[in-house]
């Protein structure tokens, strides 16, 4: 019989899964698995954490896939003082017996044991995370090695999870290439100027130019380097060729600021449509929004009621004037049921400047044209103003970047932002400037040297169309989504001024 025609060279992805299924989950399933389903009267193990043990009898077990503790009954007798000793809070174990309808309160299930394993042990006087104590979010993020194992970080590192799947699934749905952008780069697309700096020249003894500047065509790759602040130029390059792409990749800004809103590390999504101007923009940003919320929402609902009451608590300490008017998810639904409003930063102004909150001088910062936004101005108008989500267009070209289309008016540019709730602008974007001409004269007013940057003034040279994208801060978004109020909180290890721990 020929080779091919044997079944063993046809392996598709349905039987990789199960036979993946078959040596590994037949042996161990997640608690959330067992405590979505209502099948009783079986045998399983559960490996988990301990999260308490009462009465020598019930134990607490998660094991991270969701907030849900598994209850694992045991009888006391059958063990030694030694091992029941050693079932302590934060302690990993094995436990294995039938899964079985629960009589008590606040489980439908529960796992009736026949052997407990200590697979970990946790010395309980100075494991700092304890059941009878709360800790503060403050004090969460000096053992930030240690959050993982609270409720609050298990919900926002889930949702992190299913925010950055449903961003890959919105873009491959619609037939987008994931363009794996440079962390290591020359240029500096925002003009920002604060990057962090890559070299390998030896920083006891640096090699000079006769000018007595550091010469940097002995480093490594003969130039200045710099971590990335953007893949948005690179993006573009990929989409005069395929038409739709997006980068999903971590970005670097060396701001020394050490504030609730900025990290010096944290991931950037930047989708690069072909043949598009601002409005095609406007809806794909509006759609991804929409999209991935929904996706976050409907894969862990637990997780967002979890969040959800935490957010109240937080706020009930707060004076009544200073409260939200929309809990989380109410938010979250807020954006997912209203189509967003659309208008000028020109109308925009005009309605910071003819409200009431101006007018009796409750805005911390002023407002004229030109400009730039603080976030005081973006909930007005998102909260108080028109009650929905809002993307302002046409700004200012002279607080915008160089790479954004002039409009004709020769004042403002065709950019955009979206405003949300809670947060203000979460995403910005713009049609790119694809006229050669223009492109040039506003670099050179802008300081921007053209000569470096020939690789992207190719593209205009040949075959430039029109085209557009935005940009959109992940750990913005999964703030957002968890109403963390410190975007410290919403990423794994983060960044900052003087903190490069792990």
């Amino acid at each position: 019989m020929p080779i091919l025609a044997t079944p063993h060279y046809f392996l598709t992805f349905a039987h990789l899964n199960n036979y993946y299924n078959s040596k590994y989950m037949s042996t161990r399933k997640r608690i959330k698995q067992i405590l979505n389903s209502t099948e009783v009267d079986y045998d399983f193990t559960v490996k988990g954490w301990v999260r308490s043990f009462r009465n020598n009898t019930f134990i607490a077990v998660n094991d991270g896939s969701t907030n849900l503790n598994l209850q694992v009954v045991i009888d006391f007798t059958k063990y030694d003082d030694a091992l029941l000793k050693r079932i302590t809070t934060g302690a990993a174990i094995s436990a294995t017996g039938k899964i079985v309808a629960s009589q008590g309160k606040g489980q439908s299930l529960e796992l009736q044991a026949d052997a407990i394993e200590i697979i970990g042990d946790c010395d309980a006087e100075k494991y700092p995370l304890q059941l009878k104590n709360k800790p503060s979010l403050d004090y969460l993020r000096e053992i930030a090695h240690l959050r993982f194992r609270t409720n609050t970080f298990g919900s926002v590192f889930r949702l992190r999870n299913a925010l950055a799947f449903g961003i890959h699934q919105f873009f491959q749905e619609r037939d987008f290439v994931y363009l794996h952008s440079p962390i290591i780069s020359a240029s500096d697309a925002e003009g920002a100027g604060e990057m962090f700096r890559v070299t390998t020249l030896d920083v006891n003894n640096v090699p000079k130019t006769e000018n007595g500047e550091a010469d940097f065509s002995q480093d490594f790759f003969g130039r200045s380097a710099n971590l990335t602040v953007s893949g948005q130029l690179e993006a573009e390059l990929g989409a005069m060729a395929l038409s739709d792409v997006y980068t999903f990749g971590p970005t670097f800004r060396a701001e020394n600021s050490n504030t609730t809103r900025h990290l010096a590390e944290f991931w950037m999504i930047e989708p690069e449509i072909a043949f598009a101007d601002i409005t095609d923009d406007m809806n794909l940003a509006e759609d991804m929004l929409k999209y991935v919320i929904k996706y976050a929402m409907d894969k862990h609902p637990d997780d967002i009621d979890t969040l959800t009451q935490r957010l109240l608590d937080e706020e009930k300490q707060k004076p009544q004037a200073e409260r939200s008017e929309l809990n989380l998810k109410e938010k979250l639904e807020f954006v997912l049921n209203n189509n967003f409003e659309r208008i000028t930063y020109t109308d925009a102004i005009q309605i910071l400047l003819d409200s009431p909150a101006y007018k009796k001088k409750k805005f911390q910062y002023d407002v004229q044209w030109g400009i730039d936004l603080q976030s005081e101005h973006e909930r007005y108008l998102v909260e108080k103003h028109f009650k929905k989500p809002v993307i302002v267009i046409n700004y200012p070209k002279d607080i915008k970047a160089f790479y954004m289309r002039q409009n004709d008016d020769g004042k403002t540019v065709a950019a955009m932002d979206i405003l949300a709730p809670g947060i203000g602008e979460i995403i910005g974007g713009s049609q790119r400037e694809e006229r050669l001409d223009k492109l040039e004269t506003r670099m050179k007013e802008m300081h921007i040297p053209t000569e470096e940057m020939f690789w992207y003034l190719d593209t205009r040279r040949f075959g430039a169309c029109p085209h557009a994208g935005f940009g959109l801060g992940f750990e913005r978004l999964v703030q957002f989504v968890t109403g963390m109020g410190n975007i410290r909180d919403v990423i794994p290890f983060p960044r900052t001024p003087l903190n490069c721990e792990f």
